[in-house]
């Protein structure tokens, strides 16, 4: 008497529509979230005709216009930022310090940032502005 097991054919191939299904589900939720994931402190930058410089990753520090003071995501007053800056900024290796101010913040605020970073040893700092609108 035969068994069951051998009446039925091997089947080698394997079945992928089920792998192609969970990558495109996958690729969706990463192209949903990547913007998401842009973050930083919404601040409305300044509007200035300036070239563009190439994107680079580097340590951003944000004025809001509040005048707290933001590395990167973490929240800081500026009596804090003036005595932890000068660590931040030598611990971590970066690309390229981006300072970012927010268009109602007002002047002084930004200048003093600036100062302390200055003081800390840091020679080049971008400042971060929003593209003109074209005429």
């Amino acid at each position: 008497m035969r068994r069951r097991r051998d009446r039925l054919p091997l089947n080698a191939e394997i079945n992928v529509v089920s792998l192609i299904d969970v990558m495109l589900l996958l690729l969706v939720i990463f192209m949903i979230t990547a913007p998401m994931m842009q973050g930083g402190v919404d601040v409305a930058l300044p509007k200035a005709d300036a070239r563009p410089l190439e994107p680079k990753t580097g340590l951003v520090v944000t004025v809001s216009k509040t005048g707290d003071v933001y590395v990167d995501d973490t929240r800081m007053s500026l009596s804090e930022f003036r005595s932890a800056f000068r660590a931040l900024a030598s611990q971590r290796p970066h690309d390229g310090l981006y300072l970012r101010g927010d268009d109602g913040v007002p002047y002084g605020v930004v200048v003093q940032v600036l100062a302390i970073m200055r003081a800390a040893g840091v020679g080049d700092v971008g400042l971060m502005t929003d593209p003109e609108p074209a005429r």
